[in-house]
């Protein structure tokens, strides 16, 4: 028949405190502890009765030594409940030198074999695995010792027990058990640190046989101690050959002052650090040049040795570098490139402005016929379409140098308080000549109350005439856009709503590119560059503020345009935005 042990294994795993649950050596040495005091106790408990039937009444020197023997019990329990390892220990100690020395007074004095128990109070401490813990039992039995001794030269201990047993024998034989459980407490304890060492070595080998990253251990000098064997693929070496200082041979001249300081800094301050370096790699016997590598150190402390190394890991970044370093020389292209664009756009601008403003001026002199009349209407017609195409042409140019500044980041906005309502009536009245000559109506919508906001007049100007320039030009005859502004949780809301050819589903999210027409109405892309609400969107994000096209194919167009009253980054001062970045980057820095 088969003994099962395995309801009381799960009895003692239940005891096991829970703090300790997933340290599995430090529950075997817990496990361990709480076992073999529970045996111990509930061992002299079981012989109590049988020293009764032998000895009779117990005495009450008698009494007390079977009290000590059975204060492993309440120990275990302590334990049990608290969890504190260290503390037990001690108890254990104090609680068997104690034993000791008044089983001594009662056997013989320094004669007594009880003596013999008191080797075993370091042993057992050895077992916490704590010099501290240690050192102090071996203290507690000398102390008890030297106490024995006094009493004994004081003349003071007691005359030895008598009886018809003898107690000499039951303290050879507690000496005995306490031993044999002593040692299979060190063999269970030592089985499980083999067997946790093992798995954890077996575990760190598996990450290290099969990472791609290179993992080194670094001493305090940043020597390499251990080297994983990913230093054949990256470096084309053995580890073996990265042990010592064959690493920091390999790495780059240029870089080994920043590859030292990244080690000692770990060493010094316990933190991690990061730092890129070249490492040599070989081919066989030949140098094959240099790899970039990351390297991620940090600290690590062998609890076994008492001891802090340096844990590296290096990964192999050349591919990703040489794509860094290409996108920044192809920013630094694109940026010579845009920078290139303005120059030529500036200067372009200024030498189309100068004839454009000789031919609308002399045509609108011509126009008014101050020099006589023409003769024929159709001199009348041609003069006519000159002055309306350098205008066009005039408009055009600007819209070009505005959206290259914006861009460019060069649009500066000048923000300050001014009343809005008299800007918004300003460009209202100068569109609106052109507006109803194209036989199309006007409806105003503004609110009288609306206050001051800081923002930039000639900007907020600019986006109510753009929008109405683009509401005018695709809206047909006998059409009608209204202009509204309100006030709405704190934002200026401007809308320009025409009943227009509108815009496609599938158009919208292009409005705005610049250069960009949607194709709802094809005779009258003409009419447009696509440059009008590119503008419209720079200007507002220059201000802080949104802006959202709402359309629909033959139901007209709706822009809406939301402007902080008062920013919170402005102050009441004017100021200057600084400029510098392109368009896209304040918008995403933005966003």
């Amino acid at each position: 028949m088969t003994v099962s042990f395995e309801p009381l294994r799960r009895i003692i795993d239940g005891l096991v405190h829970s703090s300790v649950a997933d340290e599995p050596l430090l529950a075997a040495r817990h496990r361990a502890f709480i076992a073999a005091h529970l045996a111990v106790g509930l061992g002299v408990l079981m012989l109590f009765p049988i020293w009764l039937a032998l000895a009779g009444r117990p005495s009450f020197a008698s009494a007390v030594a079977f009290g000590w023997l059975a204060a492993p019990l309440p120990i275990a329990g302590f334990l049990s409940r608290t969890g504190r390892y260290g503390e037990a220990h001690l108890l254990s100690a104090v609680a068997l030198a104690g034993l000791v020395v008044w089983a001594g007074m009662l056997t013989g004095g320094l004669g007594s074999p009880a003596l013999v128990l008191l080797a075993i109070v370091p042993a057992e401490a050895a077992l916490s695995g704590s010099r501290r813990i240690t050192l102090a039992s071996i203290a507690i039995s000398v102390c008890a010792l030297a106490g024995l001794a006094l009493v004994a030269l004081a003349g003071l201990l007691p005359a030895p027990m008598a009886g018809p047993v003898s107690f000499a024998p039951i303290l050879v034989a507690a000496a005995i058990l306490y031993g044999a459980g002593l040692a299979l407490r060190i063999e269970l304890v030592q089985r499980v640190a083999e067997g946790a060492a093992r798995d954890g070595e077996a575990r760190y080998r598996i990450l290290a046989d099969n990472t791609a990253e290179l993992i080194t251990r670094h001493n305090g000098s940043g020597a390499v101690e251990f080297a994983s064997p990913a230093a054949r693929a990256m470096l084309g070496c053995s580890p073996a050959e990265l042990i010592g200082h064959g690493l920091f041979d390999r790495v780059h001249v240029a870089d080994r002052p920043n590859y030292l300081h990244a080690l000692s800094e770990v060493d010094r301050t316990g933190e991690p650090r990061q730092v890129e370096f070249r490492l040599r790699r070989t081919a066989g016997d030949d140098a094959a040049g240099f790899v970039w590598a990351e390297m991620r150190c940090r600290p690590a402390l062998d609890a076994a040795q008492g001891t802090r190394s340096v844990v590296a890991v290096l990964r192999d970044v050349t591919a990703s570098r040489s794509q860094r370093d290409a996108f920044a020389e192809a920013q630094s292209s694109a940026d010579q490139a845009n920078q290139s664009k303005v120059q030529f756009l500036a200067h372009m601008s200024h030498e189309l402005r100068t004839p454009l403003n000789a031919i609308i001026g002399f045509s609108e002199i011509l126009q008014r016929e101050l020099f006589g009349k023409f003769e024929m209407a159709r001199h009348r017609d041609y003069i006519r379409l000159i002055h309306s195409t350098g205008e066009h042409l005039l408009q055009v140019v600007n819209s070009v140098l505005d959206m290259s500044k914006i861009e460019a980041g060069k649009f500066d906005v000048v923000a300050a308080p001014f009343p809005v309502v008299p800007v918004i009536d300003g460009a209202l009245d100068m569109m609106a000549q052109q507006i109803a000559g194209r036989g199309i109506k006007l409806v105003r919508r503004i609110d009288r109350d609306l206050p001051e906001i800081v923002a930039d007049r000639r900007a907020c100007r600019q986006i109510l005439l753009n929008l109405l320039s683009n509401a005018a030009k695709f809206t047909e005859a006998g059409g009608t856009v209204t202009v509204s502004a309100t006030l709405e949780q704190g934002e200026l809301v401007i809308e320009v709503r025409d009943t227009g050819i509108g815009i496609a589903a599938n158009d919208l999210p292009r409005i705005g590119t610049p250069f960009v027409q949607a194709d709802a109405c094809a005779e009258r892309r003409g009419e447009g560059t696509g440059l009008g609400v590119s503008v419209v969107k720079g200007l507002v994000a220059l201000q802080g503020g949104t802006f959202a096209l709402e359309s629909e194919t033959g139901r007209g167009t709706r822009a809406i345009v939301r402007l902080p009253i008062r920013p919170a980054r402005h102050a009441a001062a004017p100021f200057i935005r600084p400029a510098g970045t392109v368009f896209e980057e304040r918008e995403r820095r933005r966003a």
